[in-house]
Formats: structure tokens, C-alpha cells, sequence
């Protein structure tokens, strides 16, 4: 019994030294060594309890895990493990870190270093200036508050506060953030941005412009190799003679391409034109843009503005020679002026719209029909000058006052004349019939109107008919309403479509349009940081990504090539 307990006491005893000794290994590797200490003195008044080291031929070294540092004078407390260092002080960690300064207190516990005065940190690639900084080696971070500047081999940049993370080779500035390159400028309220990528991500208001673009975000990302990115929150691109907003907005310099997903408006700043849809690509070298989603091109005009959809819209060339294309589902609206049909063209030169393929439109009440429809503007006043409908012409309104039969008018072409954007004058040519309701001032039914001859004149008034004109051996009467016949009363190729009639600018659009679902847009609150996603792959042994072999190297001695590394 004696035996077991002395055993014990031993094992016991044994285990206590061991602890001991590890705590003093422990405590004796935190201490940060002397190397050269030169010149030693003591100030017991000044800086009781330190020893005070000063440059001879050269100048103080001490050493603490990993790190060297050298100065003028070190005031070295022991006991509490800290250092003050003046004087010309380097502070080397391994081969990549390097700072300099005219003073640094560090903290050997904590690995803690606080540098004052002409602060310069550099790693292989990248220079930081600032007044004050703070290095976390415990970390691997470093912190300034009083302005700083780095550089690397792209850019300069510049702010108020700012945190370097040595490992990731990332910064995250804060307030008054300023990138410089010859080709382009970065103001941001918040910016993070990779050494090694040399890819910003954007948070708060911020702006980017360069020689021949400017992008204002509020969320974002900005490649600044390549000068593309993207904005998610706010996001304006002032592009060449266009503005995009919405709510992402993709940007590519080198491929003079930007692209808009969700609410986007594109303005045209020299036609006085806006495209409003919820995808839109702009091809800045072909000046075109491409839209879909509930397009709509608006002309914007004095007092009565052309709204123009379609499934796509396509407007292409110079400010000069714009065409506007919508393809699929047609539609456009102006007041006392709409229409609908497969596709639109319309051109800017010649100030010729065309609608192509089952087209109609709608002067008021008057619906118009025929093979092709052409609709021309003045282009010095851009107000509407002249309509044309060629082949199978056909004019139906229905009779205001019965509310029963409809007033009707046909020929092989027609030709309208406008004045002040109002249709004034129609002519029916070749082959032209007519049914209409005439009526005296009291609204009573005089008769109804069926003539048959080579050209009709219609000369209108606020968009009704005021006068009938025959002209060349007209044939026909005034019938009373009884000796007519309904079945005589309706022309041959009659067809009334008033239950399609676009009666506002929100008409052009039908329940798809209404109803779409809007992609939704990822890191609205904070960018996708593409960059850290990266690391933190590259870092999960699990993820298969990481067991694709390496571009160029060939693992089958049959094979030349090999798969590609998917990022």
C-alpha cells in the first residue's frame, strides 16, 4: 500500500515538473531576444525597470518569433516582454514583410506592433504609407485610421482608414476611398480590394470613370485589370451617348459591351429616347441596343410621347441614322394614335415607320387596316406628316350615335395627311367603297350612305369624319335605314376589332408582360465576393474542384491534353 502510494506521489511529481517545464519553454519562446545590443544603459527615473540598448557601428537587433527588428535605441522592458524601438526602426518578418518607421512599440505577448511616424509596409508587390499603423502579427493583419496610401503594380490607393490581411493579400479601406490608374478612377465610401486579383468589390456610393465611361453603384464589383465589373444596388453607366440604370448592370470595356437585368431604362441622350425593360444589352462599337422582358422604346417628344413594344427591341447605328426594330407582338401608342402588328421598323433618316405584317391601328375611333402600313414624320419637327396603308385599305368606326352600325370605308391604298400630329385628311384610291350613317343636327337618322367610285376624300375633324368627297362617276344613294338590309350594310372584308383597341401606354402590354417574375439579383446587401469564395474552395480538400488536374499537364501519356481547372 505503501509502495502504491509512493508510486503516486512520484508520477505525480513527475507530471508537475514536465507542466512546469513546458509553461517555461512556452513563456521562454513568447520573450522577445536580444541579438545586438551594443550600447546598454539604464534610466531608472525616465523608464524605471528597462534596459536601454543604442547603435554602435550598427544598429540594435532583436528578434521574436520569426520576426527581426532593428533601431537606433531600444528601451526594452523584460519583464513585461515589450519593446520601444526609435530611430530608423525596420521590422522584417521572413522574407515578404518588411516596415519601416521612426518608431514602433511592440508587444511581445501579443505580437502586437504599433509603428508612428513615415509608416512604409511592403511585401513583394505592394507599398503602404501612412502616419500611424497598428500589425496584428498574431493575425497577420494591419490597421491604420489616420489616412494611408498603397501601391501595387496597377494602382494607387488612397483612404481615410484602412485593414490589410497579409494572408488573403487583402485590403478593406473605409471613408474617403480613392483608386488612381492612368486609365481610370475609383471613389468609394467602402472598398475591398485583392492584391493578387486586383479585383474591387464596392459598398456604399461609389464611382468609377473612365476614358470613355462612368458607372455610379452603390453595391458592386470592379475588375481593374480589364476594367469590367458589375453594380447592384443603384447602378448608372454613362456610356458613350447612352445612360443605363437598373437594378444589375454588367460592364465590359474591352468588349464594348454592358448589359442590365431588372427595371432598366436606357437613355438615349442625343435622340431624347428611353428603352424601359427588364433585360437590355448595349454593344457600345455597334451603338446598339438589344432589349427584352416588357420592352418599351419611348420617343420622348414636346407634348405627346411614341411608346413602342414588342417582345425584343433592337436599336442600331449612328445618332444621325437610328433604326428601331420590334419583333414579335408589336405594339405602339401616342395619343389618338396606336397600332399593333408582328413587327415595327422604323427609321431615323427618313423618318418612315413601318408596320409589317397584319398591321392595324386606331386615329381615335377609326380603325384602319391593310397589307402594309406606313407612318412618316417630319424630320425637322418630328410631328407626324403622313400615313399610308397599301393593299386592301379599310376604314371601320362604329356609329357614335346608334351604337350599333359602324361607318365604313375601302379601296386598294390610302393616303392620310396630318397636321399638327392630328389626322386631317384621307383619300381612298382605286376601287373605293363607302357605308355611312348620316344623321341631321338633332342626332336623327337621315339615312345611310353606300357609294361606290375611284377616290374618296375624307376630310376629318377631331378625329371624326367631317366630310365625304366622291370623285370619278360615283354610284350610290342615301338609303333609309329600312329599305337597307343589314347584310348590305357591312363591305366585304369587313372585320371590326375594336376589343383590341389600345386605349393607353400601359395597353401595349399584354398579361405575360404584366405578370413577369423578375430574376432575383444576388448580393444586394453585400457584393459576391468572387475572391474569397475562391479561397475558401481552394481550401475544402472535399470539393472535387480541387482534384481537376492542372491546365497543360498531361496525365495520360496517350492524351495531349487535359481537363481544364473550372473556377
Amino acid at each position: 500500500m505503501k509502495t502504491f502510494c509512493a508510486s503516486i506521489l512520484l508520477f505525480l511529481g513527475f507530471s508537475l515538473l514536465g507542466q512546469a517545464q513546458e509553461k517555461g519553454d512556452e513563456e521562454e519562446s513568447k520573450q522577445i531576444n536580444i541579438v545586438y545590443g551594443a550600447n546598454f544603459t539604464k534610466n531608472e527615473v525616465e523608464y524605471p525597470g528597462a534596459s536601454i540598448f543604442s547603435k554602435d557601428d550598427r544598429q540594435v537587433q532583436f528578434e521574436h518569433q520569426g520576426a527581426d527588428l532593428w533601431c537606433d535605441v531600444a528601451i526594452y522592458y523584460q519583464k513585461d516582454n515589450r519593446l520601444e524601438a526609435i530611430g530608423n526602426v525596420i521590422l522584417k518578418q521572413g522574407d515578404s514583410v518588411e516596415m519601416t518607421s521612426k518608431k514602433i512599440n511592440y508587444l511581445g505577448d501579443v505580437k502586437l506592433a504599433k509603428a508612428w511616424g513615415n509608416v512604409v509596409l511592403t511585401n513583394s508587390d505592394m507599398t503602404l504609407r501612412t502616419d500611424t499603423l497598428r500589425l496584428d502579427r498574431e493575425k497577420q493583419e494591419a490597421f491604420y485610421q489616420d489616412n494611408g496610401t498603397v501601391i501595387d503594380s496597377a494602382n494607387t490607393l488612397t483612404s481615410k482608414i484602412g485593414k490589410y490581411f497579409m494572408e488573403l493579400k487583402k485590403y478593406q479601406f473605409l471613408d474617403s476611398v480613392h483608386i488612381q490608374n492612368p486609365k481610370y478612377t475609383v471613389d468609394s465610401e467602402q472598398l475591398d480590394y485583392y492584391q493578387t486579383s486586383k479585383n474591387a468589390y464596392m459598398y456604399g456610393p461609389s464611382t468609377i470613370v473612365g476614358e470613355t465611361y462612368k458607372i455610379y453603384c452603390e453595391r458592386g464589383f470592379y475588375d481593374t485589370k480589364v476594367e469590367s465589373g458589375y453594380g447592384i444596388k443603384n447602378t448608372r453607366i454613362d456610356y458613350n451617348n447612352r445612360i443605363i440604370e437598373g437594378d444589375s448592370v454588367y460592364f465590359n470595356k474591352v468588349n464594348e459591351f454592358a448589359s442590365a437585368t431588372n427595371n432598366i431604362t436606357v437613355t438615349d441622350t442625343i435622340n431624347n429616347g428611353i428603352i424601359r425593360a427588364h433585360y437590355a444589352e448595349v454593344y457600345k462599337a455597334k451603338d446598339s441596343v438589344f432589349a427584352t422582358r416588357r420592352a418599351v422604346s419611348i420617343s420622348v417628344q414636346e407634348r405627346d410621347s411614341l411608346y413602342v413594344h414588342g417582345d425584343t427591341l433592337m436599336v442600331t447605328g449612328k445618332p444621325e441614322e437610328r433604326l428601331l426594330r420590334a419583333f414579335r407582338n408589336a405594339k405602339f401608342y401616342k395619343t389618338d394614335l396606336s397600332g399593333k402588328c408582328d413587327s415595327i421598323h422604323s427609321e431615323q433618316k427618313t423618318g418612315i415607320t413601318q408596320l409589317i405584317k397584319n398591321p392595324i391601328i386606331w386615329n381615335g375611333a377609326n380603325q384602319m387596316t391593310g397589307d402594309s402600313i406606313h407612318l412618316k414624320s417630319n424630320l425637322e419637327t418630328e410631328k407626324l406628316d403622313s400615313l399610308k396603308v397599301l393593299e386592301n385599305a379599310f376604314i371601320i368606326s362604329l356609329d357614335s350615335v346608334s351604337m350599333t352600325g359602324y361607318n365604313q370605308a375601302k379601296g386598294i391604298n390610302l393616303f392620310g395627311q396630318f397636321i399638327e400630329n392630328e389626322l386631317k385628311i384621307i383619300d381612298l384610291i382605286q376601287n373605293t367603297e363607302v357605308v355611312y350613317y348620316m344623321y341631321n343636327d338633332d342626332d336623327e337618322l337621315i339615312g345611310i350612305d353606300k357609294t361606290v367610285c375611284s377616290k374618296i376624300r375624307i376630310t376629318m375633324a377631331e378625329n371624326d369624319i367631317e366630310d365625304l368627297t366622291f370623285y370619278t362617276d360615283p354610284d350610290g344613294d342615301i338609303f333609309p335605314e329600312k329599305d337597307l338590309p343589314e347584310n348590305s350594310r357591312i363591305l366585304k372584308g369587313f372585320v371590326w376589332r375594336g376589343d383590341e383597341r389600345i386605349l393607353t401606354k400601359d395597353d401595349i402590354f399584354d398579361e405575360d408582360d404584366n405578370n413577369l417574375e423578375l430574376v432575383i439579383i444576388k448580393g444586394i446587401d453585400n457584393p459576391i465576393d468572387i475572391d474569397a469564395e475562391e479561397q475558401q474552395r481552394s481550401q475544402n480538400e472535399t470539393d472535387p474542384i480541387n482534384n481537376i488536374q492542372p491546365k497543360n499537364k498531361v496525365t495520360d501519356p496517350k492524351k495531349s491534353t487535359s481537363p481544364k481547372k473550372v473556377k
